[in-house]
C-alpha cells in the first residue's frame, strides 16, 4: 500500500515539477518533495497502528474433549471414523459387550420380585397378626365376664354354705369353674402377648422405609437402576458435533472405565479464533469493533468478524502460590502480548476452520475511519500474498 501511495505522489510530482512546470525544480522543493512523503508515511503507519491495530500472530482454537468409557468390557463395534468426517451429537462412537450388564439386570429385577413378594407377604402377616390380637382381646373379654360371674358364685355358694343353708357340692362345683375359667383367661392373655410380639416384630421390619418404599425393596430397585445405568453406557455417544482425531479404537479392544484412561478424542466442530497484539495496540479497540482476519488455509480470501473481548490476562501476569519470593530474572522476558477473540460473521461461519491455523488480522476501531480503507487494503494484499509458496522443491 505504501509502494502505491508513492507512486501516486511520484506522479503528481512528476506532473507538476517535470511535465507542466507549474513550480520551480530547485534544491528547495526537491529537498520539500523528499520530506513530505517521509512524514506522511509515518505519521499515517503511527494513526494505522493506533486507529486499526493489526497483528501477524491469529490462531484458531478448538477445545478437544477426551472420551472415557463409564464401564469396563470387550468393544464389539465401533461406528465411527477418524480423518476430516463430522461425528454429530449423539451418534454411536463405540459398543461395549452389554452381555454382563444384562444379566446384572436381570439378576437384580429378580430379586426385587422376590422383595416385593416379601413385602407383601409381611403385610398378610401384619394383617394376620393384628387379627390374632384382635381375637384374643375378644376372647379375654369373654372369658373375664364369665370370671367375674364365676367368683360371684363362689362368693354366694360360701355364705349359703356358711348359714347351713347352701350345699357344699355346689361350693366345690364353683370353685372349680372358677379355677377352670381363671386358666382359660391367663391362656388368653398369653395368646394375646404372643400376638402383640408378633405384631410388633412384622411392624418393625415394615417400619424400616425410605421415602415411602419398604427398605429392603428401596435398597434392590436403587441397585437395579444403577445397573440399567451400567447398560445404557455400554454404548457411548458423541457429546458434541466433532470430529474424531487419532481414533486407535478397533473391535475387540478391551476398556477399562478408569477415569483418566482416554479411548479417544473428539475436536469440536466450531472453535474460536484469537490474534495476539502488543500491549500499546489496545487501548483503543473494544468490543463490537469490526474486525477482519485471513487465514493461510484459505490464501485470498477475507473471513469477517467483529472483536468479543480483549483477555487481559497472561502468564506473565501470574503469581503461583509457593513458599518461596517470586524470581526477577538477570535478562528480563519482554513484556506478553494481550489476545484479542472474534466473532465470527455469519456469513463466514459455515466455514471449516482448522484447528491450529494461522494467520493475520486487522481491527477497525471507531475513530479516524477514513485510514481504515489503508489497511483494508495491506491486509488483501497479504491474504492474496500467501498464494505464494516460497520453496524449491
Amino acid at each position: 500500500m505504501e509502494a502505491i501511495l508513492l507512486g501516486i505522489y511520484s506522479f503528481f510530482v512528476w506532473l507538476i515539477f517535470i511535465k507542466l512546470k507549474w513550480l520551480p525544480w530547485n534544491t528547495k522543493t526537491q529537498v520539500t518533495v523528499a520530506i513530505i512523503p517521509i512524514v506522511g508515511l509515518t505519521v499515517l503507519i503511527l494513526l494505522l497502528n493506533i486507529y486499526a491495530p493489526s497483528s501477524a500472530d491469529v490462531r484458531v482454537f478448538k477445545y478437544t474433549v477426551p472420551i472415557v468409557s463409564q464401564v469396563r468390557g470387550r468393544v464389539i463395534e465401533v461406528p465411527v471414523e477418524e480423518g476430516n468426517r463430522l461425528v454429530k451429537k449423539g451418534e454411536v462412537l463405540f459398543k461395549i459387550d452389554p452381555e454382563p450388564y444384562q444379566l446384572a439386570v436381570n439378576q437384580l429385577q429378580a430379586q426385587l420380585a422376590t422383595a416385593i413378594a416379601s413385602q407383601k407377604e409381611l403385610e398378610e402377616s401384619l394383617k394376620g397378626a393384628r387379627g390374632a390380637v384382635d381375637q384374643s382381646t375378644a376372647r379375654m373379654r369373654e372369658i373375664g365376664a364369665r370370671l367375674e360371674l364365676a367368683r360371684t358364685r363362689v362368693t354366694q355358694n360360701r355364705e349359703l354354705v356358711a348359714t347351713g343353708a347352701g350345699s357344699k357340692f355346689d361350693l366345690e362345683q364353683a370353685e372349680t369353674n372358677l379355677k377352670e375359667l381363671q386358666g382359660q383367661f391367663d391362656a388368653a392373655r398369653a395368646t394375646q402377648v404372643q400376638a402383640q410380639a408378633s405384631e410388633r416384630q412384622v411392624q418393625q421390619k415394615l417400619g424400616a422405609k425410605v421415602n415411602g418404599e419398604f427398605a429392603q425393596v428401596a435398597q434392590i430397585r436403587a441397585q437395579l437402576e444403577n445397573a440399567r445405568w451400567d447398560l445404557e453406557q455400554t454404548v457411548t455417544l458423541s457429546p458434541c458435533d466433532c470430529y474424531v482425531v487419532n481414533l486407535q479404537l478397533r473391535a475387540g479392544g478391551f476398556v477399562a472405565g478408569i477415569p483418566f484412561n482416554a479411548v479417544m478424542t473428539l475436536v469440536e466442530a466450531e472453535g474460536q479464533v484469537v490474534a495476539l497484539f502488543n500491549q500499546n495496540e489496545l487501548h483503543q479497540v473494544a468490543p463490537g469493533n469490526e474486525a477482519e482476519f485471513t487465514l493461510y488455509t484459505y490464501p485470498g480470501r477475507i473471513i469477517k468478524g467483529t472483536v468479543d473481548s480483549v483477555i487481559w490476562a497472561q502468564g506473565q501476569g501470574q503469581l503461583p502460590p509457593s513458599g518461596t519470593l517470586p524470581m526477577i530474572g538477570v535478562l528480563t522476558q519482554p513484556p506478553g502480548r494481550f489476545a484479542v477473540k472474534f466473532d465470527i460473521a455469519d456469513r463466514d461461519k459455515e466455514l471449516f476452520m482448522a484447528a491450529g491455523a494461522a494467520g493475520g488480522a486487522a481491527i477497525y476501531t471507531e475513530h479516524f475511519a477514513a485510514i481504515h480503507i489503508l489497511r483494508k487494503v495491506i491486509l488483501r494484499v497479504s491474504a492474496y500474498i500467501n498464494y505464494l509458496i516460497l520453496k524449491l522443491h
